[in-house]
């Protein structure tokens, strides 16, 4: 690999040099077989996102809670009990083996760690929903219209201040904070640091460290695990993840409601949040310590879908700033991987501005055949056996679906099979269909 300093180096030679390090990662692997199935199952991948022919048609598996009911274990035993949800993981990745490993790490994070914190944004498995369920979204307008100012011109100082402070109870002394901004000249310095003297901030920092060591017990049960997987011969997928701007806007700050409200009453001020959240959504991704496992980038997309917004508003609000990242990203050789979660028909000539065979699409409920002769022709296209098939149909109809799958989006590479939603549970003999499909008719 090229010993040229980052700041010197191409796209492509970024691109190649986290590819290199995602292919051979410095691991003791379990066998010599199992270095060269993971290689090929990077390989696989690799090819398919750049719109090669692989070898045959990758295949994941977008699971969420099902390892844990596979094994037995509610969404609440999973959250609290992380030895037990770890072997789980492994246990599923090994009986329904598939090109990448299918990753704990979105779902097993302890309850009681968001207890300690006192985290507002969702409830979750036994705190607000039932043991059974999975995490759900707390609908509220967390940022208020007349915050937008102090978001664009500077959003790090606007979530320390203003909006963790609402979100998270044990952060609600950052409230009390003067500027950072402070520590820059002498005479204003006692001034900041006396407010981390105050009981809010005192009992706070004391709930955060519960919850560091909380999250550290997780990490100690569950890191190793995935080592475990890496060893057999099992690739991660998405080494980190970051989300379109108007999603960051619309989701959690402002919610649904206003944000749809927002773009009648200030379309100005989304716009110009947009803008100023790209650079946000890109260091996201790019300032966590440590180097990305992987190159790919997650990004799930949540207001883009068809009847969310029209095609107009979908190519002024949503759009140019998600592009924006998926080029900055692209420049630091990433892999943005898009998770089009919903429909998006009618938003596919759109999307199909982006550099060619640099990024990865899943769809859901998306016309495939469409999405081929699409985005398909820039993009890796990756789904979307329904869920409804995954939970209701009979293992003949799998493997129908996802023959037929894989002959329309399939043709000359750049298709990866998989669910095209999120799988909490569902019949395994279904699953086996898809997987036996991709080996059986994925040939190339």
């Amino acid at each position: 690999m090229t010993d040229k300093p980052w700041a010197d180096m191409t796209a492509d030679e970024r691109r190649a040099w986290r590819l290199d390090q995602w292919r051979n990662p410095p691991i003791p692997f379990a066998s010599a077989q199992a270095e060269a199935d993971y290689k090929a199952r990077v390989d696989r991948t690799v090819a398919a996102s750049e719109l090669r022919t692989p070898d045959r048609v990758p295949v994941h598996i977008n699971a969420g809670w099902w390892p844990a009911d596979w094994a037995g274990l509610t969404p609440y035993e999973a959250m609290s009990d992380p030895a037990r949800s770890a072997q789980a993981w492994v246990d599923f990745n090994l009986e329904f083996p598939s090109d990448s490993i299918v990753s704990p790490l979105m779902y097993t994070a302890p309850g009681a760690m968001f207890e300690a914190i006192d985290y507002k944004l969702y409830s979750w498995p036994g705190h607000g929903v039932a043991k059974e369920a999975s995490y759900q979204y707390n609908e509220k307008e967390w940022m208020l219209a007349d915050e937008y100012d102090h978001l664009i011109s500077d959003p790090s100082d606007y979530l320390l201040r203003s909006y963790l402070p609402r979100t998270v109870g044990a952060l609600a002394g950052f409230a009390g904070f003067s500027s950072i901004f402070d520590y820059t000249e002498l005479p204003f310095v006692a001034g900041q640091v006396g407010a981390w003297g105050s009981p809010e901030m005192v009992e706070g920092l004391q709930k955060m460290a519960d919850a560091a060591r909380l999250s550290a017990d997780w990490a100690g049960a569950t890191f190793p695990k995935l080592g475990e997987l890496m060893a057999q011969g099992f690739p991660n997928f998405y080494g980190g993840a970051t989300k379109a701007p108007f999603d960051i806007l619309g989701d959690t700050l402002r919610g649904t409601r206003e944000v749809v409200l927002d773009l009648y009453r200030r379309p100005e001020k989304v716009l110009a949040a947009c803008d100023r959240l790209v650079q946000v959504a890109i260091d996201w991704v790019l300032r966590r310590p440590g180097t990305l496992p992987t190159p790919v980038v997650f990004m799930p997309l949540h207001k883009g879908a068809d009847g969310f917004m029209s095609d107009e508003q979908f190519r002024k609000f949503y759009w140019p700033s998600l592009r924006a990242v998926l080029l900055g990203l692209i420049e630091e050789g990433c892999i943005p991987f898009l998770f089009a979660e919903g429909r998006y028909g009618s938003r596919l000539e759109a999307i199909m501005d982006v550099p060619k065979g640099r990024t990865m699409w899943l769809f859901d409920q998306t016309d495939m055949t469409e999405a081929k002769k699409t985005i398909g022709q820039v993009a890796c296209i990756e789904g979307n056996v329904p869920l409804s098939l995954i939970h209701a149909g009979t293992p003949e109809e799998t493997t129908e679906y996802s023959r037929n799958l894989i002959d329309s989006a399939g043709e000359g590479g750049g298709f990866i099979l998989n669910i095209g939603a999120v799988a909490d549970s569902g019949k395994t003999e279904n699953l086996r269909a898809m997987l036996e499909a991709a080996e059986k008719y994925g040939r190339y």
